[in-house]
């Protein structure tokens, strides 16, 4: 009686990587879809203040910020250890603060100019006398939405 034997006895086919590319590809579009960019880079620090009552902000989108505190270790050599303000990446005076609200403005549809809103993210230990000179800029300015960025009290001990 004859035997029969398999020719590839203990060889498997390999593994197909033609859709490998494909694979990567998703994934990198997935990722190049979902995350966002940092807008500013902060270069003040920031130890925001608490608070028990705070409302999250709707239309984030039609947010400014002004950056209020020392300058970062990088900075002081350059800045000192006084309170700046800074407006998207460059620090700035109160006089700058007409132009960025002006450019703010520019930036956006004209319907939503009324829902503007500008907030002050102003580090703990600052004093409130930039702060309300910052206020009055914005009051040249006529930006009357003015809301402080705080971190909640659950958000302190968590």
């Amino acid at each position: 009686m004859a035997k029969f034997q398999r020719k590839d006895k203990g060889k498997r086919p390999g593994i197909s990587t033609a859709s490998l590319p494909d694979i990567v590809f998703m994934l990198l579009f997935f990722f190049m879809v979902s995350t966002t960019m940092r807008e500013v880079t902060i270069n003040v620090m920031q130890r925001l203040p608490a608070a028990t009552e705070v409302r999250k902000l709707e239309r984030k989108s039609l947010v400014s910020y002004i950056y209020i505190g020392q300058p970062r270790s990088a900075f002081q050599r350059l800045l000192g250890t006084e309170p700046r303000i800074q407006l998207n990446d460059q620090f700035a005076t109160t006089d700058d603060i007409f132009a960025f609200i002006a450019s703010e403005r520019e930036a956006r549809d004209e319907s939503e100019i009324p829902f503007m809103r500008t907030s002050l993210k102003v580090d703990n230990e600052v004093r409130m006398g930039i702060v309300d000179d910052v206020k009055q800029a914005l009051r040249r300015a006529n930006a009357l939405n003015i809301n402080y960025s705080t971190l909640t009290v659950e958000n302190i001990f968590d």
